[in-house]
């Protein structure tokens, strides 16, 4: 299959099931919807753009499942938006929400999720997507 998101080319790195970015892009794939979009998103969120809105929820799941830290850069007209480092390798899930647009992955800044999830309705998502995708993961 060919990825289109940022870093899936490098993307090899494995949790301790074995799994890739790449595994978990393709379940979340299936998983990613208007509920779990970010609100002010969800009126531009389609199954042709599945990413938009779910950056930092996707990050700190993925954090939860293959360990890292998650970083974030600055987006035009304010707001961040959050991607994973595991093991030294870079990945952005979600990053073709911005269709061709490139982000500088180098401004990014260190993000933790008590500030990210002080928002309720976001750990409210987080936890939405979190409920449908761990079904879907084999056991340890």
């Amino acid at each position: 299959m060919s990825y289109r998101f940022y870093g899936w080319e490098t993307a090899t790195v494995r949790d301790s099931r074995g799994l890739t970015p790449c595994d978990y892009y393709d379940l979340l794939s299936r998983l990613w919807c208007a509920e779990t979009c970010a609100p002010g998103l969800r009126k531009d969120w389609s199954p042709q753009n599945n990413t938009l809105g779910q950056c930092s929820i996707t990050a700190f799941l993925i954090q939860d499942l293959m360990g890292g830290k998650v970083w974030g850069v600055p987006l035009p007209g304010g707001g961040v938006h959050c991607f994973n480092e595991v093991d030294g390798c870079l990945f952005d899930l979600t990053s073709e929400q911005f269709g061709g647009a490139a982000l500088d992955y180098s401004a990014r800044t260190l993000q933790d999720r008590e500030t990210h999830f002080a928002d309720g309705d976001k750990y409210a998502r987080y936890q939405l997507l979190k409920s449908h995708l761990l079904p879907l993961i084999p056991a340890e």
